[in-house]
């Protein structure tokens, strides 16, 4: 049982703050990153988790990984402007140096869905698209950087492996083609667009913060991110392209303010349900219904012993004031998570039905959440 009342497997790491995370295939490793130069990778043995490597190529703080589960290999970026590769052999992680070319930290890194090719962001206000070249043998990039104007916070792949979806902190949020000739099939049409040149702009959206996560939807026909001004935000493209939009027609997202504070990361669980997570230290439920997003609640559950413990904290507060005395106030919050919820991750279940998924925070925690629990806590989901 988790201290939130809810039977939610949780594990502290003993490492810090926890900025990213990354599962192998089976689940059976996890790489985590703790606001430093290191990726520590852990390997559940009888009944815990033990650490069987350390990856300290990069100077400093580690921003992004992502763990391709079709090759093995993780990706990785930092604030010292490198990315590189890392392929399992013989034991040892071994790096590849990668030719991003950023005069700025890189900020988020993911590989594509075939794994041939990855994006990795920056705050030189650019993406690159980085693949293998095989006459050379090292990774190398294309960029894309018109007509982003500010850092890159976030990126998701669509599920052709070809359209890219970009967030950042000039309150946009964008849909790139990210074609790269060498690597992939031409693409076919999509509702996104026809043509789809490397670099082509396909779509922008304008919100009232920095965007902080951006996810398509299992089919790649919608798109959801999250933005700093506490709201999630749906855009439906085969809606968008059956009223024949153009990009001079400043197209709209549906904006869902709520009254959470800021989410910062965001993941499709089904085509029509989206859990967001930030600043609440919470998971928090969306549908959408009729082509309209509605948030349905909270899938974290207050307990009793919390509630109590914040006020007997206050009732503490009030003595000090009163007696003038110093006296220890521990206050907890009423959720598992004790501060900000920094990313979610799919554990189990299939593409388009996620049964379980993992959160992890600036607490140190890393949560592994069963949607069937959290439904029987609030039964009118069920």
């Amino acid at each position: 049982m988790s201290s939130s009342g809810v039977p939610v497997l949780h594990w502290n790491f003993g490492i810090g703050p926890i900025t990213c995370h990354a599962w192998n295939k089976d689940r059976t490793q996890i790489a985590v990153s703790a606001s430093s130069n290191e990726i520590h990778i852990f390997e559940f043995r009888n009944g815990e988790w033990q650490s069987v490597h350390t990856l300290s190529e990069h100077d400093l703080p580690v921003t992004g990984l992502d763990w391709g589960t079709k090759t093995n290999r993780i990706v990785s970026c930092s604030q010292d402007k490198n990315a590189f590769v890392w392929t399992f052999d013989k034991n040892v992680w071994k790096p590849e140096l990668v030719l991003v070319r950023f005069n700025r930290a890189a900020t988020y890194v993911k590989w594509s869905p075939l794994e041939n090719k990855f994006a990795v962001g920056s705050g030189a206000k650019l993406v690159s698209v980085c693949y293998y070249e095989q006459e050379n043998h090292w990774w190398v990039s294309k960029q894309i950087k018109k007509p982003i104007r500010s850092t890159v916070t976030c990126l998701d792949w669509h599920p052709n492996n070809v359209l890219l979806a970009v967030g950042s902190c000039d309150f946009k949020c964008r849909v790139f083609s990210a074609y790269v000739k060498e690597v992939d099939e031409k693409p076919s049409p999509n509702p996104w667009g026809q043509k789809m040149p490397f670099g082509q702009l396909m779509s922008e959206y304008t919100v009232g913060g920095w965007v902080h996560r951006v996810a398509f939807s299992p089919s790649g026909c919608r798109l959801a991110f999250v933005s700093h001004d506490s709201s999630v935000s749906f855009v439906d493209s085969t809606v968008v392209s059956s009223k024949k939009f153009s990009l001079k027609d400043s197209q709209k997202a549906q904006n869902l303010r709520t009254v959470h504070l800021p989410f910062t990361t965001v993941e499709w669980i089904t085509e029509n349900s989206i859990v967001a997570a930030g600043h609440d230290c919470s998971p928090v439920l969306f549908v959408v219904s009729q082509d309209i997003l509605k948030e349905v609640c909270k899938l974290d559950v207050p307990s009793a012993t919390k509630s109590s413990s914040v006020n007997s904290a206050l009732q503490l507060f009030k003595n000090i004031d009163r007696n003038n005395a110093a006296e220890k106030v521990v206050v907890a919050l009423k959720t598992l998570h004790q501060n900000r919820i920094t990313q979610i991750l799919p554990h189990s279940g299939t593409v388009g039905n996620v049964s379980k998924f993992t959160t992890c925070g600036t607490d140190g925690i890393v949560a592994l959440w069963d949607l069937k629990v959290c439904y029987s806590n609030h039964p009118s989901l069920v």
